[in-house]
């Protein structure tokens, strides 16, 4: 977390989301690929180039369900895209959400903290209880890994759990948050964190919901953000760098990026003439990252 958070100092906040539905591939450009979890990683791999060669993003987030969906060989993809960020110098996110319990926690902590699925980072559900949080934390104190807990996330159904006021006060993403800041204190109590400026526990926090969310913010000012809702889902560079304040953050664009391609003349014309290519469709994408990263950089002016 730490990496990541100078990391987005130095290359700015944009988190490039490989949630790479086969479908946002048109089939002129996956024709010359054996499959469509091929063509996925042709254009993960593009993308990942161009992202490095232009200094446009400080991660990548890649989103696991698009690669359960395709099935043996889209984990193999899975897989391979998560060597190729790590290859180019990036910080790994994984999207994958777990939140489980006992033996099963600690199974999902390996499988995707080592191994053939090892990552940096993961998203992790609390909503079973906080006891759930302890494989993974387990794996931040021994193995420098990180997590990102859900807190108050970007869909609009936020509001039938997270959003629901407590018989004891509060909403219940309060009493995660609670738990947040305890997590985070715990961590800087120690000797191999005490140095840093954040612990390696960070926060899904959408940028879709304006309220209250420059005291959440506020409460929260020594935790790292991920911050997804930005561009496809209607969340604003404006509301991103109000939560990108403090401890910072890094705020993610998946189908933004991914489908700018659509939004091209150029790409639009090639896709009706049959002549449409990978290269093509990541032009696009690294251009759409480039200007998301100015959009929220000068928010944050």
């Amino acid at each position: 977390m730490q990496i990541l958070q100078e990391a987005a100092a130095k290359l700015g906040p944009l988190c490039v989301g490989l949630d790479t539905d086969p479908s946002y591939i048109p089939q002129c450009a996956a024709k010359e690929f054996g499959s469509a979890a091929q063509a996925v990683l042709a254009y993960n791999k593009e993308i990942i180039s161009r992202v490095k060669s232009a200094g446009s993003a400080c991660c990548f987030k890649i989103q696991i369900a698009y690669y359960e969906a395709m099935g043996l060989e889209g984990l193999k993809v899975y897989a391979e895209t998560l060597r190729q960020v790590k290859k180019a110098g990036f910080i790994a996110i994984s999207d994958i959400k777990r939140g489980d319990i006992a033996a099963s926690a600690d199974a999902y902590a390996k499988g995707h903290f080592s191994g053939d699925f090892e990552t940096d980072i993961i998203t992790v559900n609390p909503y079973m209880g906080f006891e759930t949080l302890k494989p993974f934390t387990a794996w931040c104190n021994s193995k420098g890994k990180g997590i990102f807990v859900l807190f108050r996330t970007s869909n609009p159904g936020m509001t039938d759990l997270e959003g629901q006021e407590l018989k004891s006060g509060g909403l219940l993403l309060d009493r995660v948050g609670c738990e947040l800041n305890r997590l985070e204190k715990e961590f800087r109590a120690t000797d191999e964190f005490a140095s840093q400026t954040c612990s390696p526990v960070g926060a899904v926090v959408g940028c879709t919901n304006e309220d209250n969310a420059a005291e959440l913010r506020a409460r929260h000012p020594e935790i790292f953000f991920l911050i997804p809702g930005y561009g496809a889902q209607g969340g604003g560079a404006r509301l991103a760098a109000t939560l990108l304040k403090n401890a910072g953050g890094t705020v993610n664009s998946s189908r933004g990026i991914l489908c700018a391609w659509k939004k091209s003349e150029t790409c639009l014309q090639k896709e009706k003439d049959g002549t449409l290519t990978i290269d093509d469709l990541a032009d696009a994408a690294g251009e759409a990252a480039l200007e998301a990263k100015k959009d929220l950089l000068g928010a944050m002016c």
